[in-house]
């Protein structure tokens, strides 16, 4: 081809051009950054051995049981003492005094209903995530699963400081050392 035939580009082709140039450079840094927070996510599962979304799932359920058998304990507390209340009542206690005990956990446990709510607003959280997690793990097959695998082996651990090593939170049912356990370490 002579040089005759070479189209010319005009000044506004070439700028055109380059700021193309500019956003597929840019656009491979974004997805080369996705693809290395997509690892850490990965490499976050792998260290705990555990998924991290499930985890996080499981800890949100925790909260729910555990905040269910606290207020069925208050309740349950709350309804011995209106018992005693008619007791006491019976016995010759003070009508009026026994009235305002009665009435106070009355208002006690309408305010357990918190529970309720707090269950279904935890609900909507765990269903939240599981449709993030969904995309990530759609996200990782797209991007292709070996690939980050190995950016995630690649990647530095992250360093968690003395405090964060030493605590664990609270166990999960089944994961937890036995009470009997801990004693025996004592015997």
């Amino acid at each position: 081809m002579s040089e005759a035939n070479v189209p010319t580009m005009t000044v506004a082709e070439i700028e055109e051009a380059q700021a193309l140039q500019s956003e597929i450079f840019n656009l491979f840094q974004y997805i080369e950054r996705f693809r290395e927070e997509i690892a850490r996510i990965n490499a976050a599962e792998k260290e705990g051995d555990d998924d991290a979304f499930s985890s996080m799932s499981q800890q949100l359920d925790a909260i729910v049981e555990a905040t269910e058998t606290a207020t069925n304990g208050i309740l349950e507390n709350l309804e011995n003492i209106d018992d005693v209340m008619d007791k006491l009542r019976e016995s010759g206690a003070s009508a009026e005094l026994c009235d305002q005990v009665s009435q106070c956990t009355m208002n006690a446990m309408e305010n357990c209903t918190f529970q309720d709510i707090t269950g279904q607003r935890v609900t909507k959280v765990v269903r939240s995530m599981k449709f993030v997690e969904e995309r990530v793990n759609s996200m990782v097959e797209l991007l292709g699963r070996e690939t980050i695998e190995k950016l995630s082996a690649d990647l530095p651990a992250e360093e968690k400081t003395e405090d964060e090593k030493l605590l664990e939170g609270p166990q999960m049912a089944g994961a937890a050392i036995s009470q009997d356990d801990i004693d025996a370490l004592f015997d």
